[in-house]
């Protein structure tokens, strides 16, 4: 007999499990199957950014991240060394912890970026998916699929039993990852290549306390010439739990043999990093992967739907993957949810391709761009100029005369570590998302731009499309975040003094649409108070305008002042987005 949700997952990675957490805190029936017999056992994603944090605080799960992530301070300085014992090239201070970044972090959000390895979050988002009713199915192979006009088909097979069984669904959800059946079975359009380089991941034990705590980081990057290492080896030594468990990240020629993993090779290149052979090492695991470059130009064929790693194929440079399939789930999760129960047209969910796939393509090309900007490192130190390890070594010591040539090359490398916020100081390329679809009312006024760089500042809006701008508002002596008034599975309304009869058209536009549209007050003697007037310096409307949120918190619809019938403008305005069959 068939099994029957009304969504099905394919994958419990972090889009699957962020996926089923979502889905069920919405109410919505689903199941997730995974071939594998486990969840994630190695650190693989680990950076967590704000817009993620804001996603999981949603969920209500924040405080179970931080309680085992290691926290911003901890994070960085990012430095750059020829061995974690040998000699130190530079350093940059990263994932906003120098003062001036820091500033600007703390003011985004309500939450902090943090570091927390996938084998820690994916047990987070499942666990509480389960909870609130996610059925789960680990051993569980995904087959094949067909749809039709009211759902879709999927034959998975028991790996324990062996035999196939059919799962009916009305929607699928395929985040199984960047070898994506799922993807390839409904045809989505990839532009780019898979297999752009091979990298080696080597986890391992070892106490480098004396070596790093003086210089917290999660990223040490270890530069090394020789014949050894086949002429300029970059490695990355990045700390998994503090100062005790680590992963090496270390390239290999993708066009020659594979390397052969045994537990000797990788504790040799262990050691080599390290720079002191002599402290112990206990190797857990090594595996190889490739570096890719390739996204979707869709996300979606008829009922079927994919996410994550299936639609956007990247290397791990500027943490961007984890946190951007968390963040598709999100935008998905509360479309589908309304759409089965009824109060949203299928419509809607076609926004989903629209606002996503440009987020995809660009942490795509950003991740890659920031590999290739390591160049940069390499050439202000005299290493593309020549492939003999002897002479390399040379061009590095000349950095240190006393001479007009080596002055220059120290300022090409200061430069040249400088050039790397770009990989790991990118505010913009976290937060300012801003989507333009049939789910966001455009008001008509004139796009004024990026005040600075858009990839590396956040410039807060409440323009139709952007994030809801953070700030803290008071309520009976405690401070809450804008971004908590909102979210939570429902629109938000937010007005001021005088905006009373927006609030009243919220509850009757509500009520006709089977929606729920939350009013919130913020002003003197309101509901809620406007604590530091942040609010009135962000919200770029009059008192008596509104800033209308999706359950996404991104502004779907504002209007600067009192409307001549709010009702029937944010009637207008709701039946645009919802896109409702009648």
């Amino acid at each position: 007999m068939d099994v029957e949700t009304d969504v099905l997952i394919v994958g419990s990675g972090p889009a699957g499990g962020a996926a089923a957490l979502l889905l069920s805190t919405y109410g919505v029936d689903n199941i997730v199957v995974t071939k594998y017999g486990r969840l994630a056992d190695t650190p693989r994603a680990h950076i967590t950014n704000q817009r993620t944090m804001e996603v999981l605080r949603d969920a209500g799960v924040e405080d179970e991240v931080i309680a085992q992530a290691t926290p911003q301070e901890l994070m960085g300085d990012t430095v750059f060394c020829a061995s974690l014992a040998g000699e130190e090239l530079g350093r940059l201070r990263t994932w906003y912890t120098h003062p001036e970044r820091l500033a600007e972090h703390v003011l985004a959000s309500p939450t902090r970026i943090c570091d927390m390895p996938q084998h820690l979050m994916e047990p987070v988002l499942v666990d509480n998916a389960v909870a609130r009713g996610t059925k789960f199915r680990f051993d569980t192979e995904y087959v094949s699929l067909d749809q039709d006009d009211d759902g879709v088909t999927a034959t998975v097979r028991d790996r324990l039993r062996g035999d196939t069984y059919r799962i009916r669904a009305k929607y699928l959800i395929g985040a199984d990852g960047g070898r994506s059946q799922v993807a390839d079975d409904i045809g989505l359009p990839l532009v780019g290549q898979m297999g752009v380089a091979g990298s080696i991941n080597i986890v391992f034990e070892a106490d480098l306390s004396h070596l790093v705590a003086h210089r917290p980081s999660i990223l040490y990057w270890v530069l090394q010439t020789g014949s050894e290492v086949g002429g300029i080896g970059m490695g990355l030594v990045r700390c998994v739990r503090p100062w005790h468990e680590w992963l090496i990240v270390w390239g290999y020629d993708i066009n020659g043999d594979p390397p052969d993993l045994t537990e000797e090779y990788a504790r040799q290149i262990a050691h080599h990093l390290i720079g002191d052979d002599t402290i112990p090492v206990t190797i857990k695991s090594s595996s190889a992967w490739t570096v890719n470059h390739l996204y979707a130009e869709h996300y979606q064929r008829g009922r079927v739907f994919c996410a994550g790693d299936a639609v956007h194929r990247h290397p791990p440079s500027n943490g961007l993957g984890s946190n951007t399939s968390i963040q598709d789930a999100y935008n998905l999760a509360w479309k589908l949810a309304l759409v089965l129960k009824g109060t949203a047209g299928p419509a809607l969910l076609e926004t989903y391709s629209t606002e996503r796939a440009p987020v995809g393509r660009q942490i795509v090309d950003r991740a890659n761009k920031s590999i290739a900007d390591t160049a940069r490192i390499f050439e202000a130190l005299g290493l593309l100029s020549t492939e003999d390890p002897d002479q390399m070594r040379a061009n590095m010591a000349a950095r240190k005369e006393a001479t007009p040539e080596a002055e220059k090359q120290r300022q090409a490398l200061r430069d040249a570590i400088e050039y790397k916020n770009y990989e790991f100081n990118t505010l913009g390329v976290e937060l300012n998302q801003r989507y333009t679809s049939a789910a966001i009312v455009a008001d008509g006024s004139p796009d004024p731009g990026y005040e600075r760089d858009a990839e590396l500042y956040h410039q807060a809006t409440t323009r139709p499309g952007a994030k809801l701008p953070h700030a803290w508002v008071g309520r009976d002596g405690h401070r809450v975040s804008t971004l908590d008034l909102g979210g939570h599975g429902h629109f938000t309304l937010f007005t001021g003094i005088g905006g009373d009869a927006w609030v009243s058209a919220a509850r009757r536009v509500g009520a006709g649409l089977g929606v729920e549209i939350t009013p919130v007050v913020i002003g003197p003697g309101q509901e809620y108070e406007d604590l530091y007037d942040d609010w009135a310096r962000l919200r770029e409307t009059a008192d008596a305008g509104c800033v209308l949120t999706r359950p996404d918190n991104h502004v779907c619809y504002r209007h600067q002042d009192l409307a001549d019938d709010p009702a029937g403008a944010l009637e207008e305005a709701m039946r645009r987005i919802l896109a409702p069959m009648t």
